[in-house]
């Protein structure tokens, strides 16, 4: 791809010149390719992301398929054999609904609630939905340990908004009738009451569900209780059967912290409430819903038909070899990661990447400093913080162990299963453990990154370090403008709304002065506001969440901003050279629109605006540079122009 775009790191034979800069480089840069590339049909999106993606998708399909030949009782062979457990469709079309029935007969067989609450403890180890959410992460007040949260749950459609708001109203009837046409796939011949039981209890349940924007207040969702507490807000409930059905070690649940108290007490009412048929019906879906992707075809095109076209708009349900592979991915990424590190990741990368990071770092150091409306106490603890960070690129140190978990090549349910236990011994077991500051959340084949605020880390996979991000042979301009302000955004991330509230050990406390943090607000609700405005392209009817996207909007507006910084610190007091006629400006914020460049389809755009805590690309790329003086001072940008933000309006937060 290097050939392509040159050294400038950009593919100026894909400008759009129809389109002016100054009045939406978004699509100044990204329309005619837009335009020109279609969908393919078992995508709801594509873009950058998925482009690359599919790049680390056909590499590890060989690295797979190379794997089914391994030596037995090998990592590899596990590999391999669980791939093969997925790809042999014969044998899935012949056992039919035969590897769920067991567990669908074992729900008939309950007599009371607490043998709901049993077999709900179940799911837990057999990898099914459940009405409680539980994982282990560092404890937010103290970094050190490890405790068990407690999330709500128990939905189909992707969260509470779609019971009750009227733009997903046909939504909501497609979800009644896809229900009605997976139970009698499962041997129901009726399936009329199961689906009303199941729909009036999901709907149910999410009017007790927190929304979007209250479950990333990390201050409100952080709620450490003993048990006894626990035990209180589920008053008449006994959750004990619960969690001793999961058989976590002894003391894992003394302390949790419950995400969402009201939640906890509105789920025990209803569980006090709803007859016990009502319970059983839900708990059968919950097992027809998620074993449906390794069942027959004709489970898997139903499931499809509704959680990938009625939601996302992709007619076509990815090939088996693909979903075979995100199977592979989602449960042994590690092991295939090592070998896809090997043969694909440019260890000369790594270095350049960390003068990357340094000057990203430095230039936060220096913009901290100089930040006219921070107090110097609240600006010492920002620079100690900022000092604490830790950076890390590729893979990692050291490779997650999979010897525990058993795989065979002809049991694809019993694989999933098995999956799900060890999984549940891995995170359950961290308990009372020194925290593993190794561990990533990522596999080296992601094409994402991250930040962790309880570990005050930001993580950037192998796999990310590619083009249009990155390439350590092109202008420095190119990799500032796109892999430097994702960097920049994931620092941001430890000073966005949320991240702001963690100090440099991880620790979720107040390290803000009143009048510091009032300062940071009035600047964070002025961004709110801006987004609040926005209308994507695709959904003419919808508007952006500012509330929801704020801390990745502040992500953005900050890491493109100290980005630019970084190139200057880069030059070493160097003028930016001038290459095939683009000044280095040019060419960084080119490169940055380049990154964002995102074909959508209608039906994902209305999934993600609600949902999602990112806003639509065309506003990632377009609503930040409207904040930052260097854009207008590049392009020439003047109030007669469509992407003019007056002075007065544009936010600098970092």
């Amino acid at each position: 791809m290097t050939d392509v775009a040159g050294t400038t790191g950009i593919r100026t034979d894909e400008l759009d010149e129809s389109v002016r800069p100054q009045d939406d480089l978004y699509r100044h840069v990204n329309g005619r390719w837009i335009d020109e590339t279609p969908i393919p049909d078992d995508k709801a999106r594509y873009g950058s992301f998925t482009v690359l993606a599919e790049e680390a998708e056909a590499a590890v399909r060989t690295i797979i398929e190379r794997a089914q030949t391994a030596a037995p009782g090998t990592e590899q062979r596990k590999v391999g054999d669980l791939f093969t457990s997925f790809t042999d469709e014969t044998a899935l079309e012949a056992l039919g609904s035969a590897p769920i029935e067991p567990l669908l007969a074992d729900i008939a067989a309950i007599e009371d609630k607490d043998d709901v609450l049993r077999m709900v403890g179940r799911f837990e180890r057999l990898g099914l939905p459940s009405f409680i959410q539980l994982f282990v992460d560092n404890d937010p007040g103290d970094p050190d340990a490890y405790i068990v949260f407690l999330e709500q749950s128990g939905l189909g459609l992707p969260d509470e908004s779609y019971y009750r708001e009227e733009r997903f109203a046909d939504i909501r009837e497609k979800y009644r009738e896809f229900v009605g046409a997976m139970f009698p796939l499962a041997g129901y011949d009726e399936s009329g009451d199961r689906t009303e039981h199941v729909i009036a209890l999901e709907t149910a349940i999410a009017s007790a569900h927190w929304d979007n924007v209250a479950t990333r207040d990390s201050q409100k969702t952080y709620n450490k209780l003993h048990w006894d507490e626990v035990s209180a807000l589920a008053e008449g409930v006994d959750l004990r059967h619960w969690w001793q059905a999961i058989d976590a070690p002894a003391g894992a649940f003394d302390t949790v912290v419950v995400r969402q108290p009201s939640f906890l007490t509105g789920l025990a009412q209803l569980f006090r409430e709803q007859p016990l048929p009502v319970w059983k019906d839900w708990l059968c879906w919950q097992v027809i819903r998620a074993s449906a992707p390794y069942l027959t075809s004709a489970f898997s095109a139903t499931s499809f038909s509704f959680y990938g076209t009625a939601l996302t708009g992709a007619p076509k349900q990815r090939d088996r070899w693909k979903r075979g592979v995100s199977l592979v991915e989602g449960a042994m990424g590690e092991a295939v990661g090592r070998i896809y590190v090997e043969e694909h990741f440019d260890e000369t990368s790594k270095a350049t990447m960390d003068d990357l990071v340094a000057n990203l770092v430095e230039a936060y150091r220096q913009s901290i400093t100089g930040l006219e409306w921070m107090t110097d106490e609240t600006r010492a603890r920002a620079l100690d913080k900022l000092e604490k960070f830790t950076p890390k690129i590729g893979y990692p140190v050291k490779w997650r162990d999979y010897s525990a978990l058993p795989v065979t090549a002809d049991d694809l349910l019993g694989n999933v299963r098995a999956i799900a236990s060890f999984q549940v011994d891995r995170e359950l077991g961290k308990i009372g453990k020194p925290i593993d500051r190794d561990e990533w959340f990522m596999t080296p084949q992601t094409i994402n990154a991250y930040y962790n605020p309880g570990f005050n880390e930001i993580v950037f996979p192998a796999a990310i370090l590619q083009f249009p991000f990155f390439e350590a042979s092109r202008d420095a301009a190119a990799n500032y403008g796109a892999i430097g302000a994702v960097i920049g955004h994931e620092i941001g991330h430890g000073f966005d709304d949320q991240g702001s509230q963690y100090d440099g050990d991880g620790r979720l406390q107040n390290w803000w002065t009143e009048a510091d943090r009032q300062a940071f607000e009035e600047r964070t609700k002025a961004l709110i506001a801006q987004y609040d405005a926005l209308v994507p392209t695709e959904v003419p009817d919808g508007h952006v969440n500012g509330a929801l996207t704020i801390g990745e909007n502040i992500g953005d507006l900050g890491g493109l901003s100290i980005a630019w910084k970084a190139y200057l610190i880069s030059l070493d007091g160097a003028e930016p050279p001038v290459i095939d006629g683009l000044t280095g400006a040019e060419r960084f914020f080119l490169s940055w629109a380049q990154a964002w460049r995102m074909a959508i389809r209608p039906e994902e755009a209305a999934r993600l605006l609600s949902i999602d805590p990112h806003s639509p690309n065309e506003f990632r790329c377009n609503q930040i540079v409207r904040n930052i003086d260097v854009y207008y001072d590049t392009f020439d940008v003047s109030d007669r122009d469509a992407m003019y933000l007056a002075p007065a309006e544009r936010v600098a937060i970092w």
